[in-house]
Order: structure tokens, then sequence, then C-alpha cells
């Protein structure tokens, strides 16, 4: 699965290129975030505005990178699509993740939040 990724002062943004998270790539995803998410920054703001279809197993995969980064790193999300935002929304996720409209909405909030 390609992630891309920039550290913007002290947010590192990674932006998933793939339409889908679903259980054929989990493990992929996981994986890929684990070694970039090892670049130190303050918080990782997940850029899902290119994912049109996320199942189960792939919300689980996100929340199982929140908990790689622990506590002290919040994992943000941004630009998520209709039916993405339907799978946060049903889940009760919208209230565990701070959620932007866009990656751009993300990286200028980053001067409010530590």
């Amino acid at each position: 699965m390609e992630i891309t990724s920039k550290l913007v002062n002290d947010t590192l943004l990674a932006t998933v290129e793939a339409s889908r998270i679903d259980s054929a790539v989990t493990v992929q995803f996981k994986e890929t975030m684990r070694q970039i998410a090892s670049t130190k920054s303050a918080r990782v703001v997940l850029d899902l505005s290119r994912v049109t279809f996320l199942d189960s197993s792939g919300l689980g995969a996100v929340v199982g990178v929140m908990k790689f980064l622990g506590p002290e790193r919040k994992l943000e999300v941004a630009g998520l699509t209709i039916n993405v935002a339907k799978v946060f929304s049903l889940t009760r996720m919208d209230t565990v993740f701070r959620i932007h409209n866009s990656a751009l909405d993300a990286l200028a909030a980053s001067e409010g939040t530590a």
C-alpha cells in the first residue's frame, strides 16, 4: 500500500494513495504507517481524501495506528469522503478522532494544538 508522508513543522502528514482500506491491505497499511510514524513529530495527520471505501478491518487498522502512537502523539484524520465519514460516524469513531475537512485544514490547525 502506498502512503506518502512529509513533515510540516511538527506535524507528520501521511496521505493514503489507495482508494480502499479493507481486510486485503490492513497488515500492509499498519506496517507502512508504523515505518512512517517512526519519524518524530508531535502529531500525525492521516489524509484519507483518496480513500472511498473503508471496512471494519480498515477502521481497526486506523485504530491500531492510533494505539501504536500512544497517548503522547495524537492521530488525527483529514479529508474523509462521504462513505468513509459514514463509517466513522456509525461506529462513533468521530468522537475518538479529531477530524479535519482537509489536510490543509489540519496543517493550519497545527498552530493551535501541541
